[in-house]
């Protein structure tokens, strides 16, 4: 029979492993935003700020829609409570700045320490990410679909061969998932469908946001067109095939509308005001947190 003073550590490191992770994730986040503000960050913050309160209510918006059709995921598939939407924020920024589904990671970990909330958290967080990869790839099909008789005209043939071999694996990917759905997820078909749906109401949110941005820190660009260049945005940043997806979005941005250096200095005070926010928001979650355990700890 084996020792059971033995045992003891391993069962409290199966037990505390949710913790652990959340608590690296965490301070990679801090370390990763640091670096990133202190370098491209503090420059992009520190050219000519948009006069427009309107720009700072569409920001907003735009970072809000992420966490927020996260929440209402989660929400009715859990029942989460409110405080669920801090951890969904770290989800974001996590992924943001630490590593691709690093926020996932995070996020399962949250959910696993959770046990009473939800009993195998794995497979609705699995579900929840390859669908929303799912929407951003059927999105990207129809933009393509509907870019490409347009704008073929303008980009380099090395490009335009990036581009659709780009279409054609995403294609292959989504209609991969699709063929083999019964064996990949675990969720309904009910609410995989409705779950389909809030992703696909999310992209289409987060694009209305940043043209409206955009439109209020450069109102001498139409509305029509800053539309135009959201959507290619949403193409360029899932197109698998092509290296440099800034600078290729940046040269698309450059040849339709000009203005070179006002709309560098905008798209990297956009970029900038994200990162200072994800910093001011982890900031914020530290503290309360710290306030939280004070609170436990006296009383």
């Amino acid at each position: 029979m084996p020792d059971i003073a033995a045992l003891e550590p391993t069962e409290t490191i199966k037990r505390r492993w949710p913790a652990m992770l959340g608590a690296m994730l965490s301070v990679a986040m801090v370390v990763m935003l640091g670096r990133e503000l202190l370098g491209a960050g503090l420059a992009g913050l520190s050219r000519a700020t948009p006069d427009s309160p309107w720009f700072y209510v569409a920001f907003l918006g735009l970072y809000m829609a992420a966490p927020t059709g996260d929440f209402i995921i989660f929400r009715r598939l859990w029942g989460i409570p409110w405080d669920g939407f801090v951890a969904l924020h770290k989800k974001r920024i996590a992924n943001d700045v630490v590593l691709g589904y690093s926020g996932e990671a995070y996020f399962y970990a949250w959910a696993r320490a959770r046990a009473k909330m939800v009993a195998a958290p794995f497979g609705a967080v699995k579900d929840v990410s390859l669908l929303s990869a799912i929407a951003g790839n059927a999105a990207t099909i129809l933009l393509c679909a509907l870019a490409l008789p347009i704008g073929y005209q303008l980009m380099p043939p090395a490009v335009l061969s990036a581009v659709a071999g780009s279409a054609a694996i995403t294609v292959g990917i989504s209609v991969g998932l699709l063929l083999f759905s019964r064996r990949v997820f675990s969720l309904p078909r009910g609410e995989l469908w409705w779950v389909f749906m809030i992703h696909c109401v999310r992209l289409a949110v987060s694009s209305l946001f940043v043209a409206l941005a955009w439109h209020f820190a450069m109102p001498e660009v139409p509305l029509w067109m800053w539309l135009f260049l959201s959507a290619a945005r949403l193409l360029v940043s899932r197109l698998p095939l092509v290296p440099n997806k800034d600078l290729l979005f940046a040269s698309f941005a450059i040849l339709l509308i000009g203005q070179d250096q006002a709309l560098s200095e905008m798209i990297a005070f956009v970029s900038a005001l994200t990162l200072a926010v994800h910093v001011l928001l982890v900031i914020a979650f530290a503290c309360s947190a710290g306030i939280r355990g004070l609170k436990i700890w006296r009383g």
